[in-house]
């Protein structure tokens, strides 16, 4: 069974960006979010209230998907955010606005509960922390076409998100300063690189450090130049 890595960190702190530069630097396996790609997403934004719960359980599923599908390739696989971030910081924080009812925000957890207890946790925690002024001007600048979370729900993402890794017992994690503006992570390269050495076998990493990426197996819709790995086609 290959090791998982999650990335996680607040929104808009850089979980995809150096989920990608990592897939750049070696053969993995990686499951990135989907934005547009999701079926509710979109209606989500323009009704809160009655496709939250749809959104959410199809997150929840894509995420539980994603790392069966990883655990099933012969190397190391990496997430930006997966399982845990869309439970435990988007799903209770629209519970906490509303969205959810405690009814609809119990099935969620019921469902990450059972996904949870059915597949292994990550190998290796990875978190990016920066200030809260930086994460809010790169929230601000990427300009998704879709977002259901505002730059008010980021202090309150934050909090959760320190609640749920204060609870993690079984997985070491790694907090990486994610606040200087280094889109290629430089600096953090190295010991990111050794990190991960140390959490998985030697054999899933060939060539970590020389790797051009094409060997890179994306498990979603996007093809960032690696081969692609479609979810429908997975016994």
């Amino acid at each position: 069974m290959a090791k998982l890595i999650t990335i996680v960190g607040n929104s808009g702190v850089g979980k995809t960006t150096l989920t990608q530069l990592l897939c750049s630097q070696g053969p993995f396996v990686t499951g990135l979010e989907q934005i547009v790609e999701r079926p509710f997403q979109a209606r989500f934004a323009q009704d809160l209230r009655r496709y939250a719960l749809p959104n959410q359980v199809d997150y929840l599923l894509l995420r539980a998907e994603q790392e069966w599908a990883i655990r099933q390739q012969p190397q190391t696989g990496i997430q930006d955010g997966g399982l845990e971030v869309d439970y435990h910081l988007f799903t209770r924080r629209f519970h906490q606005r509303g969205y959810l009812s405690d009814d609809e925000y119990g099935l969620c957890a019921r469902l990450y509960a059972f996904a949870r207890l059915a597949l292994p946790p990550p190998d290796l925690i990875i978190r990016l922390v920066a200030p809260l002024d930086v994460i809010a001007a790169r929230y601000a600048a990427r300009n998704r076409p879709l977002e259901i979370a505002q730059l008010d729900d980021l202090a309150d993402m934050e909090r959760l998100l320190d609640d749920w890794l204060g609870q993690v017992t079984q997985t070491p994690i790694l907090t990486v300063d994610a606040s200087r503006d280094d889109p290629t992570y430089a600096q953090a390269q190295g010991p990111l690189l050794a990190a991960i050495g140390a959490a998985v076998e030697p054999q899933h990493l060939p060539s970590l450090s020389r790797g051009s990426g094409r060997d890179c197996a994306i498990i979603d819709e996007t093809n960032y130049g690696c081969t692609q790995i479609n979810l429908e086609e997975l016994p």
